[in-house]
């Protein structure tokens, strides 16, 4: 919006407070004095998305709705991938949530793109990539050798689905 700060309803009385320094408590200059937290705004400098379909212009339906349009427009860069690309996409055979090209700088073909998370109507998250991400999460010698195993030794997104998602290779999502 442009705009320094904005209101934030509700975080009065809570801990977050205590662990945030882009957010203080003051008081409503328009009503009745009452105290409400007000954030600092925030410019991301870069939104990445996983959505259903995306055509090469960077129109995409995610397939589900989502707050997508809002971080869009607030971010400086907007990367898209997409586990399905064609070669149009017109908002009114969008499903769910619709980002117009104008808003995208990058569109990518990523298959699975959203594991070891799910995608809505797509397929479920991975139970046991996500079992086994949470136990590296404990310590911080067990997340670096999962992170060095899971992204670091792998050359590409193909050779992460092939090591890592199992149903990547039943599936003829990845046929460009």
């Amino acid at each position: 919006m442009g705009v320094p700060y904005v209101p934030v309803l509700g975080l009065v009385g809570t801990d977050l407070l205590r662990r945030r320094d882009d957010m203080v408590v003051a008081p409503d200059p328009f009503g009745d004095g009452k105290l409400t937290v007000v954030a600092k705004s925030m410019r991301p400098d870069v939104a990445v998305f996983h959505a259903h379909k995306a055509d090469r212009q960077g129109n995409v339906s995610f397939g589900y709705p989502v707050d997508a349009v809002i971080l869009a427009e607030a971010s400086r860069y907007v990367i898209v991938t997409a586990e399905e690309l064609v070669d149009r996409l017109d908002e009114r055979e969008a499903l769910g949530t619709f980002l117009p090209s104008i808003l995208v700088d990058a569109v990518v073909h990523a298959p699975f793109g959203a594991h070891p998370g799910g995608l809505t109507n797509r397929y479920a998250p991975d139970k046991s990539a996500m079992a086994d991400y949470v136990a590296a999460a404990r310590s911080d010698s067990e997340f670096n050798a999962y992170l060095q195993r899971v992204v670091f030794d792998v050359d590409s997104h193909e050779e992460y689905c092939t090591r890592f998602v199992p149903q990547y290779a039943r599936s003829a999502d990845h046929v460009s």
